[in-house]
């Protein structure tokens, strides 16, 4: 007779676990929404951002880099998490340019479709407006310094799956931001392709293809209906 796989408690539920799993690849697997903004299946996690935060048996943890144990009780919707989820929303929106009627990658945003979620319908602190300036000189690729979120996943996607490492973070706290490796530190004349997994791969509008923005019509976007999905 066949064990039964062993599980554990997500929200109430019970979810199966693989040897390997985080906390957000079993729940994610099992249909459960994980919020996240620094997290892809294919790159290693980082827990960056911390929008996946949850409890697992009480303890605040990540759930991007949190094995799953069998038996454990992870709760990630509730009140007090949703209102933490909220106000680390709210910061980043504050913290950067993010205008999103006038973005090109508005419905298709990832932290556009987490604020929508949360329910965010006003900043609630004072935007900082920091002076970022936008970097066209590559022929293929755009960067927007002032929507980049730190979340490091061009970082880990160009040195992972590109192997050019392209990308690194330099500074600290408000002064953090994202460094170029090219001979002027901009990426015209970096080693950067736009059929580079690292050039598509922001959650944001901070690096986008050019010459595709606003391609999709609205009602085919993928977080066009971000307000309504769980």
């Amino acid at each position: 007779m066949t064990a039964p796989s062993p599980t554990f408690e997500f929200d109430g539920a019970a979810v199966p676990l693989q040897p390997g799993d985080t906390i957000l690849q079993a729940a994610q697997r099992a249909g459960h929404e994980v919020p996240h903004l620094c997290w892809d299946a294919r790159v290693s996690p980082s827990a960056s951002c911390r929008l996946c935060t949850v409890l697992a048996d009480g303890r605040p943890v990540a759930a991007c880099v949190t094995p799953a144990q069998p038996g454990q009780r992870v709760q990630c919707h509730t009140p007090a998490l949703a209102q933490q989820r909220l106000r680390l929303l709210q910061l980043l929106f504050v913290e950067g340019h993010h205008f999103c009627p006038g973005c090109e990658r508005s419905g298709a945003c990832r932290l556009q479709a987490a604020a929508a979620r949360a329910g965010m319908t006003e900043l609630h602190f004072e935007a900082l407006d920091p002076d970022r300036r936008v970097d066209a000189s590559h022929p293929d690729v755009w960067f927007e310094p002032g929507r980049c979120i730190l979340c490091q996943l061009c970082v880990r996607a160009s040195d992972e799956l590109d192997s050019k490492r392209v990308f690194a973070i330099g500074g600290r706290g408000l002064g953090a931001h994202l460094l170029i490796d090219s001979p002027s530190g901009r990426l015209g004349d970096s080693a950067l392709s736009v059929h580079d997994a690292a050039a598509h791969i922001c959650p944001v509008g901070a690096l986008l293809p050019k010459r595709v923005g606003f391609a999709q019509p609205i009602g085919r976007r993928p977080f066009d209906d971000a307000e309504t999905r769980g």
